[in-house]
């Protein structure tokens, strides 16, 4: 595709809908069993709904909000509000009453579209209170309609009520120009109030041909032919433009997974292609299949490690490997890489990691498995797509050289500042903050990094989460993090230590590590219990023992503390692309933390 031809989104979409008619397009699991809609199912409905909208008097320039779960009906309206020149304003699932109003009565939506009875019950009420909000359209009929000041029909209402209507759809979704506000994403908040982004079709597209001039250089890369699997929140901008509008560019179909839970069996179900995740989620796989392990014989065990030993060798040493070494490596790819392949649909070219930093060992271990994972870095406030590794060279260590017509450079306190279509319009309502994080035309990503010798980004970390002890030594916690959690004994963690002497750590212990750890010992299996336990504290001891020994002095945790209940984004210690709220954390457990310093 020609992406700089192209005028805007919802075009883009017609297009390739003409293009393709009646492939599938979308899949979703109705009764049990995956279903598909077509290219031209689709444009009918977008077209349907479209008209729906103009009939309820939106018009070019409003906000019409999103809440809703990943599945058919989230593209079909997210296409259809923007065929009509208006701005999709995502938001997330797991939000509150409190942060729904915040969100309605912020951007001023005309009105907000809300998929489940359950969602309805949370943001029918929001909405009724902002000024400006004067419908709500839902997907599911909700349980009861508000009295008075706000207009609630269902989706197939709101179709009825522009069946009438003879616009042409096609034409008016011609209109928008690339540098036009597309969509209204709000920041996820990992530092308090969230601020909308105003990201234009331009932004986005600049993205997709971005990403398509990586993945276009996978083996066996196929256009139309690829399958996605998408799980991340569609409210996300990774996942709006990564696993939806990408897609879309490249002919592609898109399965909506299930759940979360669920996840790992979908994938064996749809065989995706291409895959886009968090690195939470590697290091859930990594901590799976090492657990999964324990159960297998002396034997699978051991082929497995030597598989992941040679893997990581051929890998960070190339042509190292001896010739004995090369033929049982050969012999590992069919009888341990091929095995995991399968278990991950046998199909899969790349995994595709953003979002936060991917931890080196848990990248260098998919890789020796067999399984391509590439490594990139973005932000909200970029459409997010910045950087990616290529398949020519992938440096797990780095989140690869910037993508086609991007630019980046290094300020000279280690900024990360970038430069291209991909700037966001700016944040909603806050000149004032836009013309402090956009600077002659550079985005100021508040990240800390370089260029190495090859050009390829290395993220070291936050430049406002980075932690300068009272030695005045500058410390990642994010590596530090990341390499705590790798231990299979640790589910989760946060380090402190900014102007203090040394690290402390508050450790959510590993679910399933202390489950088995209870049964073993003939105990309680409850984590409440467990973390005062002094035998089970010594079995995470050991582990963050085995963390430091890998780490410098000043990265080094000194004492920690056990918590029972884990970050989750129900508590608000999560946001929904699973990064932690250090300052909800802190607000939670900061005299537990402190204390760690007393003695």
């Amino acid at each position: 595709m020609d992406y700089k031809s192209v005028r805007n989104l919802p075009a883009m979409f017609f297009d390739q809908a003409e293009r393709f008619g009646e492939r599938p397009f979308l899949w979703d699991k109705q009764e049990g069993e995956w279903r598909s809609q077509s290219w031209t199912q689709i444009a009918e409905e977008a077209t349907a709904l479209a008209r729906g909208l103009l009939a309820l008097g939106v018009e070019p320039g409003d906000r019409v909000g999103l809440v809703s779960e990943n599945r058919p009906e989230w593209l079909i309206a997210d296409i259809a509000i923007m065929s009509v020149g208006a701005m999709t304003v995502p938001a997330y699932t797991t939000s509150s009453t409190e942060d729904y109003h915040y969100l309605w009565c912020d951007s001023g939506e005309k009105g907000i579209i809300v998929s489940t009875r359950a969602l309805a019950r949370e943001t029918l009420p929001a909405a009724q209170k902002c000024p400006d909000t004067e419908f709500a359209i839902c997907i599911e009929a909700p349980d009861d309609l508000p009295e008075q000041g706000l207009r609630a029909l269902t989706w197939a209402d709101s179709v009825a009520g522009g069946a009438g209507r003879d616009d042409d759809i096609r034409a008016l979704a011609a209109r928008p120009e690339r540098g036009d506000t597309s969509c209204l994403i709000y920041t996820s908040g990992t530092g308090g109030r969230p601020k909308g982004v105003m990201l234009s079709h331009g932004a986005i597209l600049c993205n997709c041909m971005g990403a398509e001039d990586v993945v276009s250089h996978l083996p066996g890369y196929t256009s139309p032919g690829e399958v996605f699997l998408s799980f991340l929140p569609l409210s996300h901008s990774y996942e709006h433009m990564a696993g939806q509008f990408f897609p879309i560019s490249i002919g592609a179909e898109i399965y909506y997974a299930e759940s979360l839970e669920k996840l790992v069996a979908n994938i064996a179900e749809v065989r995706p292609t291409i895959m886009t995740a968090v690195p939470r989620l590697y290091e859930m796989i990594h901590g799976r299949i090492q657990r999964g392990l324990e159960s297998q014989s002396n034997l699978k065990r051991k082929l497995f490690h030597k598989a992941v030993e040679l893997g990581r060798k051929k890998y960070e040493k190339p042509g190292s490997l001896t010739f004995g070494e090369r033929l049982l490596d050969a012999l590992l790819d069919r009888l341990v890489r091929a095995k995991v392949a399968r278990r991950f649909g046998g199909r899969l070219k790349a995994f595709v990691s953003g979002g936060a930093p991917l931890n080196y060992d848990v990248g260098v271990f998919f890789v020796a498995l067999g399984l391509r994972l590439l490594q990139g870095y973005g932000q909200t406030e970029s459409a997010p797509l910045i950087s990616i590794n290529r398949y020519e060279r992938n440096k797990i260590d780095s989140v690869g050289p910037p993508v086609k017509d991007v630019e980046v450079r290094i300020a000279g306190d280690g900024e990360i500042l970038v430069r291209g279509e991909l700037l966001m319009n700016g944040y909603w309502n806050n000149p004032r903050v836009t013309a402090e994080t956009i600077v002659d035309g550079w985005l100021h990503t508040g990240d800390i990094g370089l260029l190495d010798e090859d050009g390829y980004l290395v993220i070291t970390d936050r430049k406002k989460d980075i932690i300068v002890n009272s030695g005045g030594d500058n410390i990642s916690p994010q590596r530090v993090e990341g390499m705590l959690t790798v231990e299979p004994e640790i589910g989760q963690a946060m380090v402190h230590g900014d102007r203090r002497p040394h690290l402390v750590a508050l450790i959510v212990p590993d679910e399933d590590f202390a489950s088995a750890w209870g049964k073993d010992r003939e105990g309680a299996a409850d984590l409440a219990t467990l973390i005062a336990d002094t035998d089970f504290i010594k079995a995470i001891d050991d582990a963050v023992r085995r963390v430091n020994a890998k780490l410098t002095a000043p990265e080094r945790v000194r004492r920690f503390v056990l918590a029972a209940d884990g970050f989750t984004i129900d508590n608000e210690m999560l946001t929904p692309s699973l990064k932690i709220r250090r300052h909800v954390i802190k607000e939670k457990y900061g005299e537990t933390i402190d204390a760690l310093y007393g003695g």
